[in-house]
């Protein structure tokens, strides 16, 4: 996963993608040169501009605790959560595997929503007891202290992010609530999945819909109007139409690989080479004269790494000759490794945790084979139903 590593909190990694930084310098600007001006006409500069960073850092935590509540109750359900990974549209909980029953998804997704809206309600009530709510709204304004106004910013904000994601479209929070109630009525969590996805698409269209009427001049209930806020709702509309698409495809693609063992779709003639080869050789007679990408690197018969273009990138032409494939391989310890008895649906985790094109399928710690990533699509491409066009998850 890109981005930068905010390190780990219960032991899940906390991940923040470049675009966060885009929005909270979005944030920051709108609320130093818009919201906080009108707030506080008698603040200077370096004040509504400190404020305004703090509020922006804020919410990306209150983001935070709202992923951090659904990971620690998917924890409670025995799913491992790998990471939380914040971006541009607000954070995602990276969960290994979807929830085996109803109940668990529906914890899962209500505890989210509510976290928000718990935040919401707290800021609000320590804002008003800061601020002893009473007398004139707009005297009561000005003279908020920056403790209080960040509050006072900060609660309604919670609340709208907590109902927002309560509306019925996948894969928002309501969405999957949604769906768990389906999946309990059916039993069929493909259907479910297929009509909370629909519900998910139709929201983002909608969505898609509103923001361009504000660019034209539509004032709407709860949007307001203006080009900059119609342009900012179109664009998380298509975003979440479209992660509704993916969602439902992703969950197709793992009922096809089900059931189906990696030795089916793994490549038993793989080229394989010894660590004492130089990078010259790898290069010319292996990387440059084959569409193979990787190469197993075996101590006898033993796989002790994998050798590919990037580790040939890592050390200069010049010195091709000299230094040999064990020294630029990467070695097994570092590798994600799959069994030839292993479902695909693990494999497809591996390729995920790693994002690479390739595992290297090992039993009993020799290798017998390599799985791609490209064969694996192949194969989904046959077997998807007619009008479903599968694709492999990628990481977030």
């Amino acid at each position: 996963m890109g981005g930068l590593n905010l390190g780990r909190i219960f032991g899940v990694r906390i991940a923040a993608d470049w675009s966060l930084f885009i929005a909270l310098w979005l944030v920051t600007v709108s609320l130093a040169l818009g919201l906080f001006p009108a707030w506080h006409p008698g603040w200077g500069g370096a004040m509504r501009w400190g404020v305004a960073f703090v509020a922006a850092v804020l919410l990306f935590a209150s983001v935070l605790l709202h992923e951090l509540s659904h990971a620690l109750v998917a924890r409670g359900y025995g799913l491992e959560v790998r990471s939380i990974h914040l971006f541009v549209f607000g954070g995602v909980a990276n969960i290994e595997r979807e929830p085996e029953t109803p109940r668990a998804e529906l914890m899962m997704a209500i505890v989210g929503p509510l976290t928000s809206i718990g935040l919401g309600l707290l800021f609000l009530l320590l804002g008003g007891w800061l601020a002893r709510l009473g007398g004139d709204p707009e005297r009561l304004m000005r003279d908020l202290g920056p403790t209080a106004t960040l509050l006072f910013w900060l609660g309604p904000l919670n609340l709208f992010l907590g109902l927002f994601n309560l509306l019925p479209g996948f894969p928002l929070d309501g969405g999957r609530i949604l769906r768990a109630l389906l999946w309990r009525a059916t039993g069929d969590l493909q259907a479910a999945t297929r009509w909370a996805s629909m519900s998910g698409q139709a929201i983002g269209f909608v969505l898609v819909f509103a923001g361009l009427s504000m660019i034209f001049g539509a004032r709407l209930p709860w949007f307001g109007s203006g080009i900059v806020s119609g342009v900012w709702i179109s664009v998380i509309g298509w975003f979440l139409a479209s992660a509704a698409a993916m969602s439902y495809r992703q969950l197709v693609v793992m009922h096809l690989v089900e059931g189906v063992p990696v030795r089916r779709l793994m490549r038993r003639d793989v080229a394989v080479i010894p660590p004492d080869m130089s990078v010259t050789r790898l290069v010319d007679d292996y990387l440059m004269r084959s569409d193979q990408r990787a190469f197993p690197v075996l101590a006898g018969d033993r796989l002790v790494g994998i050798a590919c273009l990037d580790d040939v990138r890592t050390v200069d032409r010049d010195v091709w000759n000299e230094v040999d494939v064990g020294t630029i391989m990467t070695p097994l310890a570092a590798l994600e490794t799959v069994g030839s008895g292993d479902e695909l649906t693990a494999a497809m985790r591996a390729f995920s945790r790693r994002d690479v094109e390739q595992l290297p399928v090992v039993d009993d710690g020799r290798l017998v084979g390599v799985l791609r990533r490209r064969d694996i699509l192949k194969w989904l491409e046959l077997q998807a139903p007619r009008g479903e066009r599968p694709v492999q998850p990628r990481p977030a």
